[in-house]
């Protein structure tokens, strides 16, 4: 389904989808309103949301979506402006999957074209690829567990995510005791642009002080380190000191950031002592960098198929066998806690 209250944007997107011979565009709708009508009686899998339209509005009507919608995805299409990215970045906050910016006049290229179709794919388990399933196709044996035994006390928490982290990344959060003094880490595909909004979202839902990372930045107890959209986050030692270091050497998974050379660069920075949570996401970024984190003796969770939009990422850790633990979000805080020891 396409909800947006440009009927230009409708169009140009039903020629890209239709052109894409396993999609169908089940309806198009120039309203919330007139979205919810038709989702009363047509299922679908995605709903390509505009958030910015007359009326009710893709926001205010997205609780209702979600809840009419059962087991579809949202994808939200969103302007560049800061207002598209604060209520992007709610959207996502509230259990929309996935975003897309809206490309300028002219912008609906081939490179477009594939992005969106590459988003849509995974989100309505049409990828093909190994890992990335939708959580209504998701299936969970075969999932290894990594053994806890040898593993470090863990003195710092990093999370990676992608495609429906963000509302998991929340949950999360909002359950972690502010007596939890830990530094977090966390390293969450986004456009750029969306970065500091991300951040100050953060900030605002754990009640911690939280910033982009940037060369040379402290990582401090109780505080939250965002990985920026210029570059991966890395952390070294100086002295005594961790900091962030940005880095654009070309990561195995293609993505920026990537979750992969903050796992690699904190397993030698903290001699292993991280626990890292890898999150709902399409691909297999952070594999790699937990393998070698559970190989310095880090601990290792993973989200669970069934809680995930997309079990891209947290299945690739969570079928190597490397993770320890994979639960639904509202269970990795209390496994978080044990893991982390008293405070």
């Amino acid at each position: 389904m396409i909800v947006d209250d440009s009927l230009t944007v409708r169009t140009v997107l039903s020629r890209i989808i239709s052109g894409d011979p396993a999609m169908n565009i089940v309806a198009t709708a120039g309203s919330a309103e007139s979205a919810l009508l038709q989702l009363a009686k047509s299922p679908v899998d995605v709903i390509l949301l505009d958030l910015e339209m007359p009326g009710m509005g893709g926001l205010e009507a997205l609780p209702r979506i979600l809840e009419r919608a059962r087991n579809a995805q949202v994808l939200v299409v969103s302007s560049l402006t800061r207002d598209g990215a604060e209520h992007t970045l709610a959207a996502l906050s509230m259990g929309a999957a996935e975003t897309m910016l809206k490309p300028r006049p002219g912008g609906f290229d081939d490179a477009y074209r594939a992005s969106l179709l590459g988003k849509i794919r995974a989100l309505g388990g049409l990828e093909g690829t190994e890992g990335d399933q939708p959580r209504s196709e998701v299936r969970e044996p075969g999932a290894a567990i990594r053994p806890e035994i040898g593993r470090k006390q863990p003195q710092i928490i990093a999370f990676g995510a992608s495609t429906g982290g963000i509302h998991a990344f929340n949950i999360i959060l909002r359950g972690l005791p502010a007596s939890l003094r830990l530094p977090i880490l966390v390293t969450q595909h986004l456009p750029q642009s969306f970065i500091p909004v991300f951040a100050r979202q953060i900030e605002g839902i754990s009640g911690r002080p939280a910033q982009i990372a940037s060369d040379g930045a402290e990582i401090r107890p109780g505080e939250i380190m965002v990985a920026s959209g210029m570059g991966h986050m890395t952390v070294k030692r100086q002295g005594n000191r961790a900091v962030t270091m940005v880095s654009n050497e070309p990561a195995a998974s293609g993505c920026m950031p990537s979750v992969d050379p903050m796992l690699h660069s904190l397993a030698s920075a903290y001699d292993g002592h991280v626990l890292a949570v890898i999150l709902s996401g399409m691909g297999r970024d952070g594999a790699l960098g937990a393998e070698q984190l559970a190989a310095a003796g880090g601990t290792v969770m993973a989200q669970d198929a069934a809680s995930s939009a997309v079990w891209g990422m947290p299945g690739a850790v969570a079928k190597a066998g490397i993770a320890s633990t994979v639960l639904p979000p509202d269970e990795l805080i209390g496994a978080i806690l044990r893991a982390v020891g008293p405070r």
